[in-house]
């Protein structure tokens, strides 16, 4: 039990390695695949919680798969890599003889994602959920959930096509799969320029396989926790989601302690600079050790520690399961005005 549960961690902490947010001209980062003989549950329908600052890009909640089975992934709100960049969700798809994960990743437009109904502006084809104008993303609240008054880049589009279909199907291809296939310009964007998974979502991810409520054979297909404001496991992130700092790259606030973290907090800084001060009084100008204290605190949206558990406490395997190296990304992604914001 305990040789099994130690390569149920590694898998998973391979595959959300494997899916590093470095660009790249397509998928072409080796990684570990698993495949099923039998298709993922359908996707629940259920509430998104409000956007929490500015700037944050809906990812939808999907069923991701481990040794131990498919588990749910909830929905969640993440700063994208960059400004201009928008999540195309990862989906399943049949590939003649099991079931198969495809990664989502990071582009300036949104790819083939399975033709899969993840509600909330990913109805299948495209998004419409809003847009990037500049360095500011703009919300349709017709189909994405923000509060106005804390988030003002909104408008209301309610032309768009919305599916409302009460039940989702989350695979491409098989048996009762949709049929769905990407047309010329998706396979560009999947060809192009684009990012994996940020460090973000790969704790979210990790803490979502260590959960054992979120696997399908506990919660038969119903997970309790559906979608998060803030993704599972980085709750050292909490300044992110305050609106002031939506302009100061909110992964900041992923400091370690080697990295200076009291600089995130903006008392703690201030003592942090003085001690500096003091420290360089002795050897340094006024004007040389203010200009090194800035760069000391100077926050890097790449410079979080992350943290992977090498325990599993799931029983049980997929119904197949085959483990090869592949051209994928590893797992991965994966409404104000316009009524109940179930989508």
């Amino acid at each position: 039990m305990k040789t099994r549960s130690f390569l149920s961690a590694l898998l998973v902490a391979t595959l959300l390695c494997a899916a590093a947010p470095v660009p790249s001209s397509a998928q072409v980062s080796v990684g570990v695949g698993i495949t099923f003989g039998s298709p993922p549950p359908p996707i629940p329908v259920y509430v998104q919680p409000v956007a929490p600052a500015p700037n944050y890009i809906w990812t939808p909640g999907y069923w991701a798969g481990s040794p131990d089975g498919y588990y749910w992934v909830p929905g969640t709100w993440v700063p994208a890599p960059e400004p201009g960049l928008l999540w195309t969700p990862g989906y399943w798809a049949w590939n003649g003889g099991a079931y198969a994960w495809n990664a989502g990743y990071w582009a300036p437009q949104v790819g083939f994602y399975g033709g899969i109904n993840y509600g909330f502006g990913y109805f299948g084809s495209g998004f419409v959920g809003g847009l990037w104008v500049g360095h500011t993303f703009r919300y349709n609240t017709y189909v994405m959930h923000v509060n106005t008054a804390v988030v003002h880049n909104v408008y209301y589009d309610n032309h768009v096509y919305v599916n409302r279909s009460s039940y989702r199907v989350s695979y491409n291809g098989g048996h009762g799969g949709v049929n769905a296939h990407p047309t010329a310009g998706q396979l560009a964007v999947a060809r192009g320029h684009h990012y994996g998974l940020t460090s973000v979502q790969r704790e979210h991810i990790t803490a979502a396989s260590q959960n054992h409520s979120l696997y399908a054979r506990v919660n038969h297909d119903h997970p309790s926790q559906l979608a998060v404001a803030h993704p599972l496991g980085v709750a050292h992130h909490t300044a992110a989601v305050h609106p002031m700092a939506a302009t100061h790259h909110v992964a900041a606030v992923h400091h370690t302690t080697a990295m200076h973290t009291a600089a995130v907090h903006r008392t703690t800084a201030v003592h942090h600079v003085a001690a500096v001060h003091h420290v360089a009084a002795t050897r340094h100008s006024a004007a040389s050790h203010t200009t090194a204290v800035h760069h000391a605190a100077a926050p890097h949206y790449h410079a979080a520690a992350v943290h992977h558990s090498s325990a599993s406490h799931f029983g049980g395997s997929p119904v197949h399961m085959q483990m090869h190296v592949h051209g994928g990304g590893g797992m991965g992604g994966h409404s104000g005005g316009g009524g109940d914001h179930h989508h």
